[in-house]
């Protein structure tokens, strides 16, 4: 059998596998890249191309935009890892897809070899004293292996039996003030979805990566799965107060977002438009907006710009310069109407993913939320008017420490 015959045989073992049954899209991905791999050896081939020719879609098809590609392939390698671990481990030709690339690779494995040693009395004693010797270690590393275990199960068990008395005798309540200011976003049928921002990189994690820039980095590879530590903080912090008012939260990251899904929920954005970018295309806060420094001693930094500033307010608010430490922040909480006049957009998002955790931490947070509906105006159903905030956020070591309202619009639209 030639080398190409056992590659494309291996790609045919690993689409009749347990791994990849059911998954006709991967399984079609992987004969298309094999194909590709085997007829242009080491020839790149593009993300436009694998989303035309592979899943059919148009051809203003645009990898920026849509990143079902890069999604795809990290599920196919995926499978293939799992495969190679489990039934794969000793199959002769292994099939990779490395990182940061859709060139398909093929390995030749040599099966591991068992060494054999001629029977002498010799070898037979030595043995004997090395299994007895093996035996007793076994035995203590078992032993003491169990006595760990008990004790882990102990802990354990200690542990789950305080949480669940501590749940059956007193259930946390909502605070009233969370009530009124997520009513818009509990009182529906449907949940609300919780979209956080994952910008688009360029580089290699292992070798520096920076935001990719349209300009200089057109036809880059991109990695959009990257988010910053005060996104993630701030998604637990929402599931931990939509838990308190016995609601669920829906989760997708920013590139996978649609405006359709837009059009049909009310949405709560997590990250700046810098970041988030799906923010550019619905709308926005037009009070406190994001923009790029396009000159001055700050020129080229982020900052909220305040477009009608009143007295004791400031035009312009930076964080902390780029060559210090983050000390301080700012951030945006702002609520809008949606695409959907019907649907509600809270908007929280910081300059820094710091800044962004602190947004969250704003609203999630009892003392700071009563104090911001004492300065806004409520329906008489009780639904909150459009408004717009920004915060000042006091940073150490890189957690929010404080923050404070530094300015407010109620009744924006």
């Amino acid at each position: 059998m030639s080398e190409r015959e056992q590659c494309l045989a291996q790609v045919e073992k690993l689409v009749g596998s347990q791994v990849l049954h059911g998954s006709e899209s991967l399984c079609k991905l992987l004969r298309y890249l094999a194909k590709h791999a085997l007829d242009h050896p080491g020839q790149p081939i593009k993300e436009y191309q694998i989303a035309t020719e592979v899943f059919g879609r148009s051809t203003d098809f645009d990898p920026q935009v849509d990143s079902m590609v890069r999604v795809q392939a990290g599920r196919l390698r995926g499978k293939l890892s799992e495969y190679y671990s489990s039934n794969g481990a000793e199959d002769s030709v292994a099939v990779e897809l490395p990182k940061g690339t859709y060139i398909l690779a093929f390995h030749h494995r040599t099966p591991a070899v068992r060494s054999h040693t001629t029977s002498t009395g010799e070898n037979n004693s030595a043995k004997e004293v090395a299994s007895g010797s093996q035996n007793r270690m076994w035995i203590v590393a078992t032993a003491s292996l169990v006595i760990l275990l008990l004790v882990s199960a102990g802990v354990i068990l200690t542990l789950v039996s305080s949480r669940n008395a501590a749940q059956a005798g007193v259930q946390e309540v909502a605070p009233a003030a969370f009530r009124v200011f997520w009513n818009g976003f509990v009182s529906g049928s449907e949940e609300p979805w919780v979209i956080f921002s994952n910008a688009a990189f360029v580089g290699r994690p292992e070798t520096g990566m920076r935001y990719y820039d349209n300009g200089r980095d057109k036809g880059s590879f991109i990695l959009d799965h990257y988010t910053g530590v005060g996104e993630v903080l701030a998604v637990h912090e929402l599931d931990r107060v939509f838990g308190l008012l016995h609601r669920k939260i829906r989760i997708k990251r920013g590139s996978l977002f649609s405006l359709d899904d837009a059009k049909n929920n009310n949405l709560i954005f997590i990250g700046s438009p810098f970041e988030n970018l799906t923010l550019l295309e619905i709308p926005g806060t037009r009070e406190f907006v994001f923009r790029r420094m396009g000159s001055g001693p700050r020129e080229g930094d982020e900052a909220i710009i305040n477009i009608h500033p009143q007295p004791g307010e400031s035009k312009e608010y930076f964080p902390s310069a780029g060559n210090a430490p983050l000390t301080e922040d700012y951030a945006v909480v702002g609520l809008v109407r949606g695409i959907n006049p019907g649907q509600a957009v809270l908007i929280l998002a910081g300059t820094t993913t710091i800044g962004t955790q602190a947004a969250v931490e704003y609203v999630c947070r009892q003392s700071s939320v009563e104090e911001l509906l004492l300065r806004l105006p409520v329906s008489q159903q009780g639904q909150l008017k459009p408004f717009e905030a920004v915060i000042r956020v006091k940073v150490t070591r890189g957690v929010p420490v404080g923050s404070e309202l530094v300015a407010l619009r109620s009744g924006a639209s």
